[in-house]
């Protein structure tokens, strides 16, 4: 598989910025701190049943310190369908005490307060410094791994090692939102079943892809 040159990867990431415009996190949020608990409550579930559960969580709490007063029993009655609700209810918690503690209640912008912060690593961090504060990151989900070894795009066998690989590639202008777009690809056209080749605008430009 043929490394992608840089005028295939401007190729590739103009015609998806074009396919999925202003693209966006699908994550239902009101502020910084919703979104960081968002972020760390998707983890291996989907967002769609993250929104089902935050929904009536975010009416009543938006920040640390109304998390650590509904303490994690209640909390754990507004995320119960969620996959490993225990474990997530104990690091929101977490996390909610030492926002309040050591940041003043705030989300902190810059990677390595916000991985210091429970179940907060890598990918979690990359998605607050992108969407909360406009940092230019690549955050590692499941998609855009999946993407960048199928398409030949950006290989690497850790998600990682993947994200420099993006980094590499992406173009300056584009790599901004060029994350949510890749999610947005992999999640409806480049899908882990069946993906859609003979809808996909970037097909051409795809190893995988046979005609």
């Amino acid at each position: 598989m043929k490394p992608y040159t840089k005028a295939m990867a401007k190729e590739f990431f103009d015609i998806l910025a074009t396919t999925h415009p202003a693209a966006k996190t699908e994550l239902n949020y009101v502020n910084h701190y919703t979104l960081l608990v968002a972020v760390a409550l998707s983890a291996q579930s989907t967002d769609v049943g993250v929104n089902k559960a935050t929904k009536a969580l975010f009416e009543r709490v938006t920040t640390p310190q109304q998390m650590l007063d509904l303490g994690e029993d209640g909390l754990k009655k507004y995320i119960k369908t969620i996959g490993l609700y225990n474990t997530k209810a104990k690091n929101v918690l977490k996390t909610a005490k030492i926002l309040v503690e050591q940041h003043r209640g705030a989300v902190p912008d810059d990677r390595k307060s916000l991985e210091a912060l429970a179940g907060v690593g890598r990918k979690t961090a990359n998605v607050i410094l992108n969407v909360a504060f406009g940092h230019p990151t690549i955050a590692v989900d499941t998609h855009l791994f999946r993407l960048g070894n199928r398409i030949g795009l950006a290989p690497g066998k850790t998600p990682l090692e993947v994200e420099k690989a993006y980094e590499k590639i992406i173009p300056q202008k584009h790599m901004q939102d060029a994350h949510l777009a890749l999610i947005l690809q992999g999640r409806y056209t480049c899908k882990a079943q069946k993906p859609l080749c003979t809808q996909c605008p970037v097909s051409h430009l795809c190893y995988f892809f046979e005609p």
